[in-house]
């Protein structure tokens, strides 16, 4: 079973391109955690808000990832990182075409 990580916290940017350049190296790093199957980043900078959806193996890869990248945020500066966990229901999911196969 897949289960899919949702991120957000607030930043005052960089947003678009820019911040595609600044956190590239970091994008790279990502693909190399446990467990790790892909994400989509997200940002809104009407709201100053940033983050991603993530897919994972398991549960537990997950809370892992999560424990680190708050810490790695808080680093930058970045708190509260609000976060949640969900199991994938792949069959409904296969339906309306998600990427989540294994």
């Amino acid at each position: 079973m897949a289960y899919i990580l949702q991120v957000d916290f607030e930043m005052n940017g960089p947003f678009g391109d820019e911040m595609a350049k600044a956190f590239s190296e970091l994008a790279t790093s990502i693909n190399n955690e446990e467990g790790f199957i892909w994400k989509i980043w997200t940002e809104s900078p009407e709201t100053k808000e940033a983050g991603g959806i993530y897919l994972f193996e398991t549960k537990g890869a997950a809370e892992k990832y999560v424990k680190m990248h708050t810490e790695r945020l808080a680093g930058f500066g970045i708190s509260p990182v609000h976060s949640k966990i969900f199991e994938v229901n792949s069959a409904l999911t296969e339906i309306n075409k998600g990427p989540v196969k294994q």
